[in-house]
């Protein structure tokens, strides 16, 4: 056996056995078994399965074949919309790799290795490294590689980034050690008895395994589009392709190409990456483009306690000295026992160091120290004047005598752990106090609260949002700490090891706000809970007690301090570990989605009009554009001014359904081009006798009116970025028809088709007005025919996609 045994103290006369470690041949074995310490956490997507994911996609390929059938006819500037498609791609691949590097890159600074014990001495290996039965010392500040069990050593553990509970649990020989956790003060030597994943922290990390779908109404919405329009893009182009063999397959080209919306893709696109590279600047790092969306509509945010509320550290929040009014000997006491104890401080300690000013401590020599022990509950240390001092538990220090001082101790206030600083006679060997303690006073320590708590909360509570603390904490400790910063309902709490059953639970998410000792498991299914009452929920976490949470919510958060695990499975990392940037993503993702609504309009409008006339041009063709005049559209009727005003300020709260918001106005424009054409292919080819080119040059100055009126009416209020905006777009297209005319195969304008020009563009302008008009009543109303229809398209779509995640 790999280390020491009770018939190996027989053997020696029942004298204790120093632990044997493995033996190079034994290490070598356990490797060859597979029963080493790999694959224990979530890790980052490789750099191929990105691209893949993004190349490989319907858009991609859709856009691929149209290509291919454009090439055929060898006029290869119609091939322009290619570049649209090759945009988002870069786009996609280079935010989601950059996102990738600098996960790993965190992952990699808090990584640490581990020293082991092994018959050919001590070494330091990587935790990856680590096998069966190896022998491992931890110190104070080391995390635990793998489970293990305690052979020798006292120590407090803080397993807060496994049960969520930030209070330090003692542990000694014979005690299970769990991956995961941290030494809090002491040392130790532990046997690894499981290792990778067999382990308890790469369990729950296993369960978190599975692709997380995206939920966007956005995405939702240009994946339905896309999908239709391949649907009907088949049928039509090959109608079409039938209908004008003899034409070639040109104008079947431009038809095809319109139908799907490539500059909305990477607008929304670029749209996403601008607000994800605004954010990095603020130390959030976004990890998937569309959850800035999702987190703009969350009406509820559950929180953890530690490392969102409270910095994880502790602090000294108030002191009450034995003579009042005197508080640097009190402060002395506290400094000096916290600075004998440096080398293995903990929490406490380092909050009392924080607190002291070194002026007091200046001169004074520690010749002893008396080290924490978990079963004193308190440490000490004597001076070179022989002065004895102890800070610990009140109840273990002042033992008889704390009855005398129990109304002070009570005073604090409930949230503080109050600790007593006392001069005695003396230490034994052992390090137990001799003679009665001698009070200087107390002082109070508590979690520390982050100064922006306050501010972030009362800003969600503004924004309607519902706020639910959950911890592994005691509930009415987790109630207190989000009372102080204002959590509305923070007193109606629940220890949830009373939910033992799933109707427990199901009432506790509907009445309560704070919800203390809950399990991974739990948090999982309080998410979902909330999910199917309708809502849409974000999560925030950095433990590994939060993975299951993290992954099941709509939207994710987590400290760049915490787990990998918990930083692989968000959406969005706070490098800073500052939950006070959550109002700027929260900003950022109004922006996005209100602009988005706004500029979305216009590309639809092309992708309904672009179906409709391929339909009609099925029965009396030709179809009445080029793809390079489609081009010229997209580009000054829909590319310039959707990208200006995409990126203009924008933090209105989001208001409406978005495939509505955009739908009700690109349908009118869409009719009114579609009514302009349809009469245009009419007059043009049977009663004018219009060419080809004579007529695809005035159905696309139609096109390029209705779709300038559509933008004066989403531009309103005409702000002077507007004007110019609406300026330089009229100046754009006027120059592709006249100058630029050749390259868009433009004809010279004769009278006869300037005169139907102005008659026909009136006619569509007065109808986009009109239709404008009704559509947003209609939409204002939810009994109305269109909303009607939208409710029940958006249904027949989540449940497509529930269908699919399943």
């Amino acid at each position: 056996m790999p280390y020491a045994t009770n018939d190996d103290a027989e053997k020696n006369g029942g004298a204790e056995v120093a632990p044997r470690g493995l033996t190079d041949r034994e290490v070598a074995e356990r490797l060859a078994d597979g029963r080493a310490n790999v694959n224990t956490d979530v890790r980052t997507k490789s750099v191929p399965t990105i691209v893949r994911e993004h190349v490989l996609t319907l858009f991609n390929g859709v856009n691929l074949f149209l290509a291919l059938v454009v090439a055929s006819t060898g006029q290869y500037r119609n091939l322009l919309f290619m570049l649209v498609v090759l945009a988002n791609l870069v786009i996609g691949v280079f935010q989601e790799v950059r996102s990738k590097l600098t996960i790993d890159r965190l992952s990699i600074l808090a990584e640490r290795p581990v020293r082991v014990v092994r018959a050919s001495g001590e070494a330091e290996v990587a935790a990856s490294e680590l096998v069966l039965d190896d022998l491992v010392r931890l110190s104070h500040g080391d995390q635990v590689p793998a489970d293990s069990v305690i052979l020798t050593g006292d120590v407090l553990m803080d397993e807060s980034l496994l049960t969520g509970e930030s209070r330090l649990v003692r542990k000694v020989a014979g005690d299970e050690l769990l991956s995961g956790s941290f030494v809090s003060s002491g040392s130790l030597l532990a046997r690894v008895t499981r290792v990778g994943a067999d382990g308890f922290a790469a369990k729950i990390n296993a369960e978190a395994k599975y692709v997380k779908p995206v939920r966007s109404e956005i995405l939702e919405t240009l994946r339905m589009i896309i999908r239709l329009g391949t649907s009907v893009l088949l049928p039509l182009g090959g109608a079409l392709f039938a209908r004008t063999l003899l034409d070639g397959a040109t104008p079947q080209g431009a038809a095809v190409v319109g139908m799907i919306p490539q500059g909305l893709v990477l607008l929304t696109s670029t749209v996403l990456a601008i607000a994800t590279t605004r954010l990095a600047r603020s130390s959030v790092l976004v990890q998937q483009l569309y959850c800035i969306e999702t987190l703009a509509r969350v009406d509820v945010l559950c929180l953890d306690k530690t490392g969102t509320i409270t910095t994880g550290a502790m602090e000294v929040s108030s002191l009450l000295p034995e003579t009042p009014n005197v508080e640097d000997d009190l402060l002395r006491v506290l400094g000096l026992v916290a600075r004998a104890n440096e080398a293995d401080a903990n929490d406490t300690s380092r909050a009392i160091a924080a607190r002291v000013p070194a002026e007091l401590l200046a001169g004074e020599k520690i010749v002893r120290v008396v080290p924490f022990s978990s079963a004193r509950k308190y440490s000490g240390c004597v001076l070179a004047d022989g002065t004895c001092l102890v800070m610990g538990a009140s109840q273990f220090v002042l033992g008889d005598a704390f009855a005398a001082h129990e109304a002070a101790v009570r005073s604090f206030d409930s949230l503080e752990r109050v600790l007593v600083a006392c001069e005695v006679d003396g230490f034994d060997d052992g390090g137990a106090i001799v003679g009665a303690p001698r009070v200087v006073g107390f002082v109070g320590i508590r979690d520390q609260v982050r100064d922006t708590a306050a501010w972030t909360v009362a800003y969600f509570v503004e924004q309607g949002v519902t706020l639910n603390v959950i911890s592994g904490d005691d509930p009415a400790t987790v109630s207190a700490i989000a009372a102080s910063v204002g959590v509305p309902g923070a007193e109606r709490w629940v220890d949830a090891t009373t939910l033992d059953t799933p109707e427990k639970l199901v009432r506790a998410a509907a009445d309560c706000h704070v919800f203390g000792r809950v399990t991974p498991q739990q948090k999982r299914e309080l998410v979902r809970i909330l999910q199917e009452a309708g809502h849409t929920v974000a999560m925030t976490g950095d433990g590994v007690n939060d993975v299951l949470a993290l992954k099941r919510a709509d939207c994710s958060v987590a400290m760049a301090s915490g787990s990998d695990a918990a930083r692989n499975v968000a959406e969005v990392v706070l490098v800073d570990n500052d939950f006070a940037h959550m109002p700027e993503v929260v900003a950022e993702g109004r922006r996005s989605i209100n602009n988005l609504q706004r500029s979305a309009s216009l590309f639809l409008v092309k992708t309904v009009f672009s179906a409709a006339l391929a339909f009609v041009c099925v029965f009396f063709p030709p179809y009445p554009f080029l793809p390079v005049q489609m081009a010229l559209v997209s580009a000054g009727i829909i590319g310039i001014p959707s990208f200006v005003l995409a990126l203009e300020p924008n933090h209105d709260r989001v208001r409406g359904r978005f495939l509505a918001n955009v739908l009700s106005r690109s349908m009118p424009a869409s009719i009114a081009i579609l009514g302009c054409l349809a009469l245009t292919l009419l007059v043009g080819r049977h009663f004018v006798g219009w060419d080809f080119r004579q007529i695809s040059t005035v159905c696309t100055m139609l096109a390029a009116v209705v779709g300038i009126t559509l933008i004066v009416r989403i531009s309103v209020p005409l702000s002077t970025l507007r004007k110019l905006l609406l300026c330089f777009v009229i100046a754009f297209m006027a120059s592709g028809f006249t100058w630029a005319g050749p390259f868009f195969s433009m004809a010279t304008p004769s009278v006869s088709m300037l005169l139907h020009f102005v008659l026909v563009a009136c006619l569509g302008v007065f109808a986009f007005n009109h239709l404008s008009t009704a559509f947003a009543a209609d939409l204002e109303s939810s009994d109305g025919a269109f909303s009607r229809l939208v409710d029940r398209i958006e249904e027949r779509e989540h449940e497509r996609n529930h269908a699919r995640v399943r």
